[in-house]
C-alpha cells in the first residue's frame, strides 16, 4: 500500500503504538509479550530472528532457515493465490476495523494496518471496553449463492488443469506443442459436474405444488460443503437470534434433525452483493429545511418560536399552513421540528447496520399523512423492545409480515397460532396435493397472488396486447412485436409424480398488459395460490370417529370429486446391448397371451390412452438366454428356423404391485437420436401413467394452522349432522384438538369463513394485521341480519301476492314469491333493479337496510354502501352498532316464538337492556331453544342418525382443507409369497421389495400375553423362516390339507451357525435322549424332511 506503519520495529515503537488502547495497569498484554520473547543474537537483525523463531512453532519439523521462513509467512499471508480475503472479507474488515480511509476495497490481501487494528480491539475486549462478536448475529453470518460455490468449484478444476498443462510443457518438444495437445479441459467439466451432480446443495427440485417450488428455491442452509454438520450443530446455532428480523423466517424450518439448520428466506429479505440478507424499511423524518415546499401541510412537533422575539409562530400540533411556511422563513429559521412522518423512500439494511437505529412496527398507526398518531410507539433497538416518543423513531417496518417468510405469510391469524403448530401449517402448505378444482381459500391473507406469480408456474404476458387465439395448449398474444405463441404444459409430471396442467383464463379479444396472468396451473385460480377446498367443517365429537385427531368426511365430498387429484407416475424400461447379444423391444414375447398384449402396438409398446392396472405389460421387451449344449432336434429347428429358435427370457416392463391408471404419455429414446443414453443402452421407453385418486379413508389432511389429521370414515350424506336449514357437514373434526395445541386461529378462521360465506364476500387478513375478533362478531351479526331479513321478506311477499290477488300456482317455489315482491319493493325505493336481477347479494343486502329502516334503526351505520364511507368510518362503533341490533332483534325473535318455554325471569325490555345483559342471558335461553346468539359463533346442529338436536351448540364454519401428500393408496401393502433374505431366509421388509409386515418383539409379547400359542408358532416359523414349512403349508392351503407341524426355523441355524464359528459344539437332545447335531453333513442328511420343533427334532417322516 505504499505505507508501512513501522519504522524502526522497536520495543519503543510498539508500545508507544499501542498506548491508547494497552491500558490496564494490572495486564499490559504488549508489555508482557515483549518480556517473554527469547533472548536475541545482537549481531542479526531481530526480525530475521523472530521471523525463524515464528516459522519454528508453526512448523517443528521443517529445517528453520530465513527463505522458508519467509517463503511461508507470504504464502499464509501475502500470496493472493493461496490466501484472499475476497470482496467480502476486506469490506467486513474496512467496516470493523474502520479502515475505510487507509485501505481500498480493492486490496484483498492483509496488510500491517489490519494486524495492528485487530490487536488492539481484541485488547479492547479483554479490557472489557468493547464486547465480542456475537457468531450468530446475521452481521457475522452470510449467504454464499449458487455463483461462489461454483465458482470454489471451478477454481478447483482450473488448478488441476493448470497442473496439467504444466506436467504436459515439461515433457513436450517446444517445437511441436500445440495448444490443443496442452490444454485438457476435462478436469474443469468434471468439477462442475460433480457440483451440478452430487454436491448437498444441489437437489432435486420440490413441484408437489406452486408454493412448494417457490419456496424451495428460496431455501438458507446451514449444511453443506464449509458448513456445519447437523450432529455438532448446538442450540445457539438453530435458535431464532433477533437479526433474524425480517430476514430469516423464524416460522419455517424443517422439524426433524435439521430444525433451525435449514431456514427460508423472509417475505420481503434479499441478500447483497456481499452475501448479507438485507430487509427494507419506511425512513422517518422529523424535520423539514424552513425554504422546503414539503413543510406546508405537516403539523408542528412543538412551538416554533421566533428567535429574536421570542413570539411562538405556530403551536404545538397546528398544522404549517403556506402563511405560517413564510412566516418561520422570514424569522430566519432554518430547520424545522414537525410531528415524525413516514416518507416513501424505502431503504435495504443489513442487520449490523439496523442495529444502531430505532425501528418502529410496521402496524405503527398512521395518518393519511404519513404522521404518528399516537407520542409513543412500540420499536426495538439492537436486542430491546421498548415503548418509544416518536421522535426517536429512525425507521419504520414496510410492513407487518415482514418478519415471516412466504408460507407462513399464507396462515390467516398467525399471530393467534402456537409457534410450533404455525412451524407444522407452513410445512403442510407444501405438501397440499394439487386438486382437480382449486379454490382460492374465501378467508386469505393477500400473499396468495404474489406466493403463485412468483412460483414460475403460472404463465404471465412478457408484453401487452390483445389475445388473438386461445387453445387448450397454447395461448397466441398479438403485440407491438407481432404475435407471441405461449405454450401451456398439459399432464406434465412434476418431480413428486403430482400433475402440472396449465388452464388458459383469457378469452379471444381480450386486452392483456405486461403482467397479466394468461394461464393458470393446477393449485391456482385466477393467479392465486389454491392449495386446498373451502368445506363446512364443525367441531364436534361423533360416535368416537375422530378420536386421536381422526377426520370424519362426508360422501359429498368424495362425489362431488372436491378433493380428487391426478398422479402422474413414469416407467423406465432400457435395452441393452448383452454379451448373449443385445435384448429386443418386440410384441412377440413368449409364453404370453393375446389377451395381455391387446393394448400393445406392433414394436411392443403400449398405446396412449390404455387403462392398465398391476403386472399389465407397458412395453414388450425379451432378453436372450445363456446358450446351452442343443439336442440333435433342436439343431434341426435351429437351422429350419433361424434365430427365431432361439431360447429369450421374457423382461418386459410391468406395471408395478398396486399401481393402476390411463396412459398418458410415451417417449422412445434411441442412440441415434439421442447421444446422452447411457452406456450400453441401445433403445430407452418412458411410459407415464396417470390416476385419478379420490379421497378415501387413510388420506391425510390438514388446515392451515397446524392442524392434521388422518381420514377414519367415509359418512354417507343421509347420517351427517346438519344444520337447522338441512345444510349436511362436510368435515366434523375433534374440538379436543384445539385447545392442548393452542392453534387458535382456526376457530378465528372457522368464524370468519361462515359470516363471509352467507354474506358473500372474501375476507382478506393480513398476518399480524387482520381482522381482530369484534370485527368477526360483527360480520357473523351481519350474516344473521341479512338472512333475518330474507325470511321477513318472504312472509311478506306471501302477504303482497295474496292482497293482489296473484296466482300463486303459477310461482315455481319460495324464491320466485320473494323475487317478484323484493323487485316490486326495491324498485319503488329507487334501487338499481338491473343490479338487483343479477346480483344476489346486492338484493340481500338493500333487504336488510331496509327492514332495518323499518324497524326505526340506523342502518347506514350498519351496512355502509359507499366505498368512501368505509374508508372514513369508525370501525369500532360501526362493529358494535351491528353487534347491538343483531342482540336485540335475536332477543326479541326469542321472546316472540319461544316466550312460553322461556321462565319469567327471562322476559326483559329488549329496547332497554343493554348489549351485555343480552348476552349473558342469552346462554339460558339457549339452553330452552337449542338456538344461539348468532354473533358467537356457534350453531343448532341435528344428528343425521335420530333427527334430534345436539344438546349443545356446535361451533360451525368454512375452514381451508389440504389434501397432503401422504396418501394411504402409496401407503397400503400387503403380500402372501414373495421374495426373501438369503441370509435368514426371512420376508423382506417394505413396500419397493414387496416386503412382509414385521413382526416385531412387542408384537410377539402381545402374542404371548394373550396365550395365542400356535398363531404365535406360526408367525416365528411358516410365515417367516421356516423353508420347507411354508412351502408345504402353501401347498397344503392350495390342496385343501390340514397344515403339518412347522420345522426348524433358518435364523435358528444361522444362530448355531454364529456359535459354531466362536467355538462352541452345539447339539439339540430331545424329549427321548436323542441328540441332534448340526454339523454340514447333518444338514445335508435332515434337508428332506422338515421336524416340526426343537422338543420333536428326531422324530422323522421320512
Amino acid at each position: 500500500l505504499g505505507n508501512t506503519l513501522f519504522q524502526s520495529g522497536s520495543d519503543e515503537e510498539l508500545l508507544t503504538l499501542f498506548e491508547d488502547v494497552d491500558t490496564n495497569g494490572e495486564h499490559l498484554y504488549i508489555q508482557g509479550s515483549i518480556e517473554q520473547e527469547p533472548p536475541w543474537d545482537p549481531d542479526r537483525p531481530v526480525d530475521e530472528q523472530a521471523l525463524i523463531e515464528f516459522y519454528k512453532r508453526m512448523r517443528p519439523g521443517d529445517p528453520p532457515t530465513l527463505d522458508n521462513a519467509t517463503e511461508y509467512l507470504v504464502e499464509q499471508l501475502y500470496d493472493q493465490r493461496r490466501y484472499d480475503l475476497a470482496r467480502v472479507g476486506r469490506y467486513k474488515l474496512n467496516k470493523r476495523l474502520n479502515l475505510h480511509d487507509l485501505v481500498p476495497l480493492s486490496h484483498r490481501t492483509i496488510t500491517q494496518h489490519d494486524i495492528v487494528r485487530l490487536i488492539k480491539r481484541m485488547i479492547n475486549i479483554n479490557n472489557g471496553v468493547e464486547g465480542p462478536d456475537d457468531i450468530d448475529h446475521l452481521g457475522n453470518r452470510r449467504v454464499k449463492t449458487v455463483g461462489e460455490l461454483l465458482q470454489a468449484k471451478l477454481r478447483v478444476g482450473l488448478r488441476r488443469m493448470e497442473r496439467v498443462v504444466r506436467e504436459r510443457m515439461s515433457i513436450r518438444d517446444s517445437e511441436t506443442i500445440t495448444p490443443v495437445s496442452l490444454i485438457n479441459i476435462r478436469p474443469v467439466v468434471a468439477a462442475v459436474r460433480e457440483f451440478f451432480g452430487s454436491s448437498q446443495l444441489s437437489q432435486f427440485m420440490e413441484q408437489a405444488n406452486p408454493l412448494a417450488e417457490l419456496t424451495h428455491k428460496r431455501t438458507l442452509s446451514a449444511l453443506g460443503p464449509g458448513g456445519l454438520r447437523r450432529e455438532r450443530a448446538g442450540f445457539e446455532v438453530r435458535d431464532v437470534h433477533h437479526s433474524h428480523y425480517g430476514r430469516i423466517c423464524p416460522i419455517e424450518t424443517p422439524e426433524g434433525p435439521n430444525i433451525g439448520l435449514i431456514g427460508r428466506l423472509a417475505a420481503y429479505g434479499r441478500v447483497n452483493k456481499y452475501g448479507f440478507i438485507e430487509t427494507p424499511y419506511r425512513r422517518v423524518q422529523n424535520s423539514i429545511a424552513a425554504d422546503s415546499d414539503e413543510l406546508v401541510g405537516h403539523d408542528a412537533f412543538s412551538n416554533i418560536v421566533h428567535p429574536d422575539t421570542g413570539e411562538i409562530i405556530v403551536s404545538s400540533g397546528d398544522m404549517i399552513t403556506e402563511e405560517l411556511a413564510a412566516a418561520i422563513r422570514e424569522a430566519g429559521i432554518e430547520e424545522v421540528s414537525v410531528k415524525p412522518f413516514v416518507v416513501d423512500e424505502i431503504i435495504y439494511m443489513s442487520a449490523d447496520e439496523e442495529d444502531h437505529y430505532t425501528i418502529a412496527q410496521g402496524n405503527a398507526k398512521i395518518d393519511d399523512r404519513g404522521q404518528f398518531i399516537e407520542r409513543r410507539v412500540s420499536s426495538r433497538r439492537d436486542q430491546q423492545f421498548r415503548f418509544t416518543s416518536v421522535q426517536r423513531i429512525d425507521y419504520v417496518d414496510v410492513a407487518p409480515r415482514q418478519i415471516v417468510g412466504i408460507s407462513a405469510a399464507l396462515i390467516p391469524f398467525l399471530e393467534h397460532d402456537d409457534a410450533n403448530r404455525a412451524l407444522m401449517g407452513s410445512n403442510m402448505q407444501r405438501q397440499a396435493v394439487p386438486l382437480l378444482q382449486p379454490d382460492v381459500p374465501i378467508v386469505s391473507t393477500g400473499m396468495e397472488i404474489h406466493a403463485a406469480r412468483n412460483s414460475g408456474q403460472i404463465v404471465l404476458a412478457k408484453e401487452p396486447g390483445e389475445v388473438m387465439s386461445v387453445t387448450g395448449d397454447s395461448v397466441v398474444i398479438v403485440g407491438e412485436n407481432g404475435p407471441r405463441n405461449y405454450q401451456l404444459r398439459k399432464y406434465n409430471r412434476s418431480n413428486q409424480s403430482t400433475c402440472i396442467d396449465q388452464r388458459p383464463v383469457v378469452v379471444k379479444g381480450q386486452r392483456v398488459e405486461t403482467g397479466d396472468v394468461l394461464a393458470d396451473s393446477s393449485s391456482t385460480e385466477y393467479g392465486e395460490l389454491a392449495l386446498g377446498q373451502d368445506v363446512l367443517v364443525a367441531f364436534l365429537s361423533w360416535e368416537g370417529g375422530n378420536f386421536e385427531d381422526a377426520i370424519l368426511v362426508s360422501e359429498r365430498l368424495v362425489r362431488n370429486d372436491r378433493f380428487t387429484s391426478v398422479h402422474i407416475e413414469k416407467h423406465e424400461l432400457e435395452a441393452r446391448d448383452t454379451k448373449l447379444g443385445p435384448e429386443e423391444i418386440t410384441y412377440d414375447i413368449p409364453n404370453v397371451s393375446e389377451d395381455a398384449l391387446k393394448d400393445l402396438d406392433e414394436r411392443g409398446i403400449i398405446r396412449v390412452g390404455a387403462d392398465v392396472k398391476e403386472n399389465d405389460i407397458l412395453v414388450g421387451k425379451i432378453t436372450p438366454k445363456g446358450e446351452k449344449e442343443l439336442s440333435p432336434e433342436e439343431k434341426l429347428l435351429r437351422a429350419i428356423f433361424g434365430d427365431k429358435a432361439r431360447e429369450v427370457k421374457d423382461s418386459s416392463l410391468r406395471l408395478p404391485h398396486g399401481a393402476r391408471g390411463k396412459v398418458v404419455d410415451v417417449h422412445v429414446f434411441d442412440r441415434q437420436h439421442d447421444r446422452d443414453l447411457p452406456a450400453g443402452v441401445e433403445t430407452m421407453v418412458r411410459v407415464s401413467v396417470a390416476q385419478r385418486r379420490k379421497l378415501q379413508a387413510g388420506d391425510k389432511m390438514a388446515g392451515r394452522h397446524g392442524n392434521k389429521g388422518v381420514i377414519s370414515k367415509v359418512v354417507p350424506i343421509e347420517d351427517m349432522p346438519y344444520l337447522a336449514d338441512g345444510t349436511p357437514i362436510d368435515i366434523i373434526l375433534s374440538p379436543l384438538g384445539v385447545p392442548g395445541r393452542m392453534n387458535i386461529g382456526q376457530v378465528l378462521e372457522t368464524h370468519l369463513g361462515w359470516a363471509a360465506h352467507r354474506l358473500g364476500f372474501r375476507a382478506i387478513t393480513p398476518v399480524f394485521d387482520g381482522a381482530n375478533e369484534m370485527e368477526i362478531q360483527a360480520e357473523l351479526a351481519r350474516a344473521w341480519l341479512v338472512e333475518r331479513a330474507w325470511e321477513v321478506a318472504l312472509e311478506w311477499s306471501w302477504d303482497w301476492l295474496q292482497e293482489l290477488n296473484y296466482d300463486l300456482e303459477s310461482l315455481q317455489d319460495e324464491d320466485d314469491a320473494r323475487h317478484l315482491f323484493v323487485i316490486n319493493w326495491l324498485d319503488e325505493l329507487g334501487y338499481d333493479v338491473e343490479r338487483l336481477e343479477i346480483d344476489v347479494r346486492y338484493a340481500r343486502n338493500a333487504v336488510a337496510i331496509e327492514w332495518l329502516r323499518n324497524l326505526g334503526m340506523d342502518a347506514d351505520h350498519i351496512f355502509p354502501t359507499e366505498p368512501d364511507a368505509l374508508r372514513k368510518l369508525d370501525w369500532d362503533g360501526f362493529n358494535e352498532a351491528g353487534i347491538e341490533a343483531c342482540a336485540r332483534l335475536w332477543y326479541a325473535q326469542m321472546l316472540e316464538k319461544h316466550g312460553d318455554i322461556l321462565p319469567e325471569e327471562l322476559h326483559i325490555d329488549v329496547t332497554t337492556a343493554d348489549v351485555e345483559t343480552l348476552e349473558k342471558l342469552s346462554y339460558r335461553v339457549t339452553l330452552f331453544t337449542h338456538v344461539p346468539m348468532p354473533y358467537l359463533g356457534k350453531e343448532m346442529l341435528i344428528d343425521g342418525k335420530s333427527g334430534r338436536p345436539f344438546d349443545q351448540p356446535v361451533t360451525v364454519g368454512i375452514l381451508h382443507v389440504l389434501k397432503l401428500a401422504h396418501l394411504v393408496e402409496d401407503k397400503a401393502h400387503a403380500r402372501s409369497t414373495g421374495p426373501y433374505s438369503l441370509v435368514t431366509q426371512q420376508p423382506l421388509g417394505g413396500k419397493a421389495q414387496f416386503g412382509g409386515q414385521r413382526f416385531g418383539e412387542m408384537e410377539v409379547w402381545a402374542l404371548e400375553a394373550y396365550g395365542a400359542a400356535y398363531t404365535l408358532q406360526e408367525m416365528l416359523t411358516v410365515k417367516s423362516d421356516d423353508v420347507q414349512g411354508r412351502v408345504k403349508t402353501y401347498e397344503a392351503i392350495v390342496k385343501s390339507e390340514p397344515i403339518e407341524e412347522p420345522g426348524v426355523p433358518a435364523s435358528f441355524r444361522v444362530l448355531v451357525k454364529e456359535l459354531q464359528s466362536l467355538g462352541l459344539a452345539v447339539e439339540a437332545v430331545t424329549e427321548s435322549g436323542d441328540t441332534i447335531r448340526f454339523g454340514k453333513e447333518d444338514d445335508k442328511r435332515n434337508r428332506k424332511w422338515a421336524g416340526t420343533g426343537l422338543v420333536d427334532l428326531a422324530r422323522s417322516r421320512r
